[in-house]
Formats: C-alpha cells, sequence, structure tokens
C-alpha cells in the first residue's frame, strides 16, 4: 500500500511537487489548483497543492460516477493539475479530468507517485510520476497465482464493481 508508511509517502511527496513544477515552467503551464480523485489520491494531492502554494480539491464517486461535491467548485479557466497515488489504468485520473473540464476548467498537467499503466494511460497533457513500475494485471480467473490456490486476488481500486477481479 503506498499510503501505509508516511515518512516515505511524505518524502516522496516532496520530490513530487518539485518534478511536477519543473515540467509545469519547462512547458510554460502554470496551476491555479490541484485535483485528486478520493480516495487514494487525496493525500498526495494535498502534500503536492501545498508545495505548489494553489488551492486543493477532490472528485469522490456518487455511486459510480465520479462528482465534485462538498461544496468543492472549479472556476471557467482555472488551469487544474490532477494529482493521483498510483495510476494502473488511468480510468480515475481520466474521470476526474473529465470533471474538471465539464465544470470549464483546464487540466494541464497530471502527476502521480506510481505509474504502473505502461503508457497506456491515454492522457492528453504532460504526465510525470516518480517511479514507473512493470506489474502484470490478468483478466478475472488468469491469475497463475490464484490458480496454483494462493489467496484470490482482490483489485483495490475505486469501481466498486470492479474491486474483486484482479
Amino acid at each position: 500500500h503506498v499510503l501505509d508508511h508516511h515518512h516515505t509517502l511524505s518524502r516522496a511527496e516532496r520530490e513530487a511537487a518539485p518534478e511536477l513544477h519543473l515540467d509545469a515552467v519547462a512547458l510554460g503551464v502554470a496551476a491555479d489548483s490541484v485535483l485528486s480523485p478520493a480516495l487514494g489520491g487525496v493525500i498526495v494531492g494535498h502534500e503536492v497543492a501545498a508545495s505548489l502554494g494553489v488551492p486543493f480539491r477532490f472528485t469522490e464517486r456518487d455511486g459510480v460516477e465520479m462528482k465534485l461535491r462538498r461544496g468543492f467548485a472549479l472556476g471557467s479557466g482555472e488551469r487544474v493539475v490532477v494529482v493521483e497515488d498510483v495510476v494502473t489504468t488511468g480510468k480515475s485520473t481520466l474521470e476526474t479530468a473529465a470533471v474538471a473540464e465539464a465544470a470549464g476548467a483546464r487540466v494541464v498537467a497530471i502527476a502521480s507517485i506510481i505509474d504502473r499503466s505502461g503508457g497506456r494511460h491515454g492522457f492528453r497533457v504532460p504526465y510525470a510520476s516518480l517511479l514507473t513500475l512493470d506489474l502484470p494485471a490478468w483478466p478475472a480467473g488468469s491469475c497463475p497465482l490464484c490458480r496454483e490456490g494462493g489467496p484470490p486476488a482482490v483489485k483495490p481500486g475505486s469501481r466498486p464493481q470492479a474491486r474483486n477481479a484482479p
């Protein structure tokens, strides 16, 4: 679990914010706020926003759909950086970006601590991660460890209907 060890995570967050900031400056991109999907991205996004000196907001699921709730709003033309803990497929990140765009904001960059996507995330804006991991993912029923009688694989992601699929 990425968020289990706060001392390591805090160091990673401090490193991620300057890396993202340098990438944004090099591309001529500035951010007005940071937006993260709940739950895993909240701690990371908050720390990156604090480091960049911009407001932080988060999206959360209302059933299946990702939304801004709790009085959060984004302004028209607001430049938003979407920050995640781990990007595997990029779906939650893209859903969060879509919420920002639907509110009239403009997603200018995406950042995460870990990139597991293998480059298949589908992001159309600059993307920075601290660590890239090549970890296999199998369709339900194809996990070799499960076939060998190991404990059942559980997907810990944010989509309820997909949680029990590896």
